[in-house]
């Protein structure tokens, strides 16, 4: 599964592109060559000065300082062709070249820093949402998860799929918001999953625990902002998210769906598409999605099929003129390779978009083996 989102290297703790370390080398050569040819009649020799810093972002403090060494001997020497500098000028020069050494150290020390936290951030939101498997117990799963923040790999949504007791389990969910607010309730709804897979013998108790999860975390938020003096008009903040239960039963050629105020799934048949008829439920976070109202619907499934869920940053995205993205209308031109599906469909979404959507994205698609 690719979650990371490709971003420019340079000054974001990646080691500068090779254009980037050869362009000061390049500008020596032809700004030496220049005044040599012309001899004077074009003086070009103190744009030398400003090679130093340039060097900076490329180079390291021991790099930069060589490069400013050979720029102050060029100065100094007579066939290099400039004019003859005076010693205030070569003061200067060096003032220039000391400071560009400083500028390269702050810049490689800060860089270290840098991709030092970027790991330690990375490794910190893959523990909360590992990639899927390819294959969980005897489901076959597909996942892509997209942030739309920029720089992370986990936001609002959330999915997962595990094997317990009672057969594989799979969420999908959307929390309220998206970014690194949203990170600690994906996490706190994850952990709420993983337990009700080992513990809850029926798909609604665990929607009953997320739901609990989600009121609790709540309850607690409104107490902090209360002590804090934040909360003056005595309102817990709201707290909520969308889930998509899916779990398959052993032995069973069939799939169980709870639908806690979540988009519906796709089930691809052949060369259909259809959304299972699901009874919506409420979201999770409001008290209500408790056992009496979380529905379970048992959808048969035949050789080859697949269920394809989502989050609404998929089917909400928008063209240039403002029409949502027909994920149902499309996919089936999609599927040519079934195991690539999930990236076929972020890359027609890219296009559709001119550039991706503007929330985050979660597709996660998953089937039996088919029959020997």
């Amino acid at each position: 599964m690719r979650r990371r989102r490709e971003e420019p290297g340079w000054l974001h703790g990646k080691p500068p592109p090779l254009w980037a370390r050869i362009a000061p080398v390049v500008a020596l050569v032809v700004l030496v060559l220049v005044q040599r040819l012309t001899q004077g009649e074009a003086e070009v020799g103190f744009f030398l000065a400003g090679l130093p810093p340039v060097a900076a972002f490329a180079y390291g403090a021991a790099g930069t300082a060589v490069f400013a060494g050979i720029v102050l001997a060029l100065l100094g020497m007579p066939w290099a062709g400039s004019a003859h500098p005076r010693g205030a000028d070569l003061a200067t020069v060096a003032a220039i070249g000391l400071l560009s050494v400083v500028i390269a150290w702050v810049r490689r020390r800060r860089d270290a820093q840098l991709v030092s936290v970027r790991t330690v951030a990375e490794a910190a939101q893959l523990a909360v949402l590992p990639p899927v498997p390819e294959r969980v117990g005897p489901v076959r799963c597909a996942g892509l998860y997209r942030a739309a923040q920029r720089g992370t790999l986990v936001g609002g949504d959330l999915y997962d799929v595990r094997v317990g007791p009672f057969g594989v389990r799979a969420l999908v969910g959307d929390v309220q918001g998206h970014g690194l607010a949203a990170v600690g309730t994906v996490a706190a709804l994850l952990g709420a999953f993983r337990e009700g897979v080992l513990d809850d013998p029926e798909l609604v108790g665990v929607a009953a625990r997320l739901d609990r999860r989600l009121l609790a975390d709540t309850a607690g938020a409104g107490d902090a902002a209360g002590t804090a003096g934040t909360a003056g008009s005595g309102e817990q903040p709201e707290l909520f998210a969308t889930a998509l239960l899916l779990e398959f039963p052993p032995g069973l050629d069939l799939v169980r769906i709870v639908s806690c105020g979540h988009p519906p799934a796709l089930l691809l048949r052949a060369s259909t598409v259809s959304e299972p008829d699901v009874e919506p439920g409420p979201p999770l976070g409001l008290g209500l999605a408790g056992p009496n109202l979380a529905v379970v619907t048992d959808v048969p499934l035949l050789p080859g099929d697949r269920l394809l869920a989502y989050t609404d940053g998929v089917t909400e995205a928008r063209d240039a003129a403002g029409a949502f993205y027909p994920l149902a209308g499309r996919v089936l031109a999609l599927e040519r390779d079934p195991a690539g599906l999930v990236e076929a469909v972020w890359q027609d979404l890219l296009e559709f978009t001119a550039g991706g959507p503007r929330d985050d994205v979660a597709l996660l698609v998953l089937s039996l083996p088919d029959a020997p």
